[in-house]
């Protein structure tokens, strides 16, 4: 067990993943805490505060109005933290979920007014009962710690056997939109390039579950209307920079050729016809890494970190970071921090490299940067050192 304000060091997150130790929920962290356990990254020393170790696959996080943190469970919950602790409560009444391999509860988002209309989204694959899943979107409220008026808003169909490629990230844009991605179910890249299927593609709907006027493929007779971009694989990462008003996407590659993306309405991101990746048995997968009319990425990664959860920061409490893209690693264990010039992929920094699968990493409404993790569990809030 690790005492209050004692933050977790580069040296015991390597052991955690080794060990997959555990420890207590611990009091918030702040900025004068002892810089003895500073971690010394390229351009400025942080610490690592674990403020939680008993996930067991966690997937999105969001901040309500209220200043409690929601975290989802892939298998079906929503743990309530207050103050970066956990209050040892969940959401009660949530709607069964298809929890298959990386099917199930995945992200969560509060609606950019909830201290006005208390809505809460959530992105989970809904089981049907010929044991196929779809990725949902539905909201609901809280009565207490209850979910309540809870509404299915779209589901990208069609439903699928097993539970590879679900996507799935919830973000809102500066007009009130929501786009959600969905992968493309695994067995079957072509959905990806298919528009009369909701698979391997980016979504635009209003908040409440209704259609744009102004979505691409909106007058196409057999086109999914909801579809703003196609071509993507699994894209597992999704993040709304308002300052740029950017859309940025991060998707699993094969082996090799994960991508980070710029994702503008109606353009095909390639997928499976381009790919910088191969079959997982070593094969050439695609002819060709590009396509006139296909988007090439910002950045690809071979071989493959994993790319899951992606950010800016735009925080001033990390100065030598800000603009930078984080985004989080599964199979190599890392942060990544991207840098770019005018979109051009400059450098890269791992980010505490051991620390688990990290799966979604933010900022705070109060500017402090947090990531979650699989395998070690973990609930960690990086702290600046001044």
């Amino acid at each position: 067990m690790f005492s209050n304000k004692t933050y977790l060091p580069l040296a015991l997150l390597a052991l955690a993943v080794s060990l997959w130790t555990s420890c207590a929920p611990k009091e918030s962290a702040s900025e004068s805490a002892d810089t003895a356990f500073a971690i010394q990254t390229e351009k400025m020393q942080i610490q690592a505060d674990t403020l939680y170790s008993e996930f067991e696959n966690p997937w999105g996080f969001t901040w309500l109005a209220d200043g409690r943190m929601l975290v989802t469970e892939r298998k079906g919950e929503i743990l309530i933290f207050k103050d970066d602790k956990f209050t040892g409560e969940k959401i009660e009444g949530l709607p069964p979920v298809h929890a298959v391999n990386q099917a199930g509860l995945l992200d969560i988002a509060a609606h950019p007014k909830n201290g006005e209309n208390g809505w809460i989204y959530i992105a989970y694959a809904k089981h049907f009962e010929d044991s196929t899943g779809a990725t949902t979107i539905m909201r609901f409220k809280l009565d207490g710690n209850t979910a309540v008026e809870q509404q299915d808003l779209i589901t990208a169909g069609p439903s699928w056997k097993g539970g590879r490629h679900f996507g799935s990230r919830i973000v809102f844009d500066n007009e009130g939109y929501l786009y959600f991605s969905n992968g493309d179910k695994g067995d079957t890249p072509m959905n990806a390039q298919n528009l009369t299927n909701a698979h391997g593609k980016i979504h635009r709907i209003n908040d409440d579950g209704t259609i744009p006027s102004d979505n691409p493929f909106v007058d196409s007779t057999d086109a999914v209307k909801s579809i703003w971009s196609y071509g993507n694989r699994n894209p597992q990462g999704l993040y709304f920079d308002k300052a740029n008003n950017v859309l940025w996407e991060t998707e699993h590659g094969p082996r090799g050729g994960d991508e980070l993306n710029i994702i503008e309405k109606g353009k095909n991101y390639g997928w499976p016809v381009i790919t910088y990746g191969i079959n997982y048995n070593g094969t050439i997968l695609a002819e060709s890494a590009e396509k006139v009319g296909m988007e090439q990425p910002i950045h690809y990664w071979v071989p493959s970190i994993a790319t899951c959860g992606v950010m800016v920061v735009t925080s001033d409490k990390y100065p030598g970071w800000k603009g930078n893209i984080l985004v989080g690693a599964l199979a190599k264990q890392h942060i990544a921090r991207v840098v770019l010039k005018d979109n051009k992929h400059i450098a890269e920094e791992k980010l505490l490299p051991g620390i688990g699968r990290v799966r979604q990493i933010a900022e705070s409404p109060d500017g402090y940067i947090y990531a979650i993790t699989e395998g070690t569990g973990l609930l960690v809030k990086i702290i600046p050192v001044k």
